[in-house]
């Protein structure tokens, strides 16, 4: 269902009683978000705010959000918790989940009865143990776990690392990676909060440690057995 399509939103909400939405809806390539900010900004604030809309006027006031971490922009300190300052942001994308938060806070703000869950993810990678779910090796990679899964596959010849001058151990790019099955986790354990009337809450969904993009691609060799 395209989340901008209002009508089929209305006709969902008055089929079904629902006792909290989870939005996911959205565009979410960095990226592709620097050459499209329109349809960042389209997609995700315009449809954020039918949803809302269509949520408050059907009583549903419980909501699960998924965030992201480039709403902290730049790092002031490392690890980043979730008092780091935010908004700072250096692509649409990132630009599109912060505007999207200050809106559910203005509304919980504004509406005692409102209770968000904002969950601002790491790098999530990996798939379910069935394949079903996830990321997917044979699809068009936007990730750097794909990109290695190809390689190790024989899709690809070679992966290329961009940058080994960056201040870290091995000089390439380091991320905060969570595994998609964990991710599914917190969404469930935010469900659990949204029971206790908890107001807006905003938690990182991540593993507080780093690794390397050439730390990554050792572990791809390790666990598939080839270079």
């Amino acid at each position: 269902m395209d989340i901008l399509d209002q009508g089929a939103l209305q006709r969902l909400f008055k089929k079904y009683s629902f006792m909290a939405v989870i939005h996911f809806a959205g565009l979410k390539a960095v990226g592709e978000s620097v050459q499209k900010p329109l349809d960042y900004y389209r997609v995700n604030l315009t449809g954020t705010i039918q949803l809302l809309e269509i949520m408050k006027a059907h009583g549903v006031k419980n909501l699960v959000f998924s965030s992201s971490a480039t709403v902290y922009g730049n790092p002031q300190y490392l690890p980043l918790d979730e008092a780091h300052p935010t908004g700072g942001c250096t692509n649409p994308y990132g630009k599109s989940k912060f505007f999207i938060e200050e809106m559910i806070r203005d509304l919980c703000q504004a509406d005692k009865t409102w209770n968000a869950v904002l969950l601002r993810y790491f790098n999530p990678t990996g798939a379910h143990a069935s394949g079903c779910i996830g990321e997917d090796p044979q699809g068009i990679p936007n990730n750097l776990m794909p990109y290695v899964s190809q390689v190790a596959i024989g899709r690809r010849e070679a992966l290329n690392v961009f940058g080994n001058d960056y201040d870290t151990e091995d000089g390439t790019g380091v991320r905060d990676y969570i595994h998609v099955v964990d991710l599914a986790k917190g969404h469930i354990a935010a469900l659990r909060k949204l029971k206790e009337q908890c107001g807006c809450r905003i938690y990182n969904l991540g593993t507080g440690t780093g690794y390397s993009v050439l730390q990554m691609v050792q572990a791809m060799e390790k666990a598939s057995g080839k270079k």
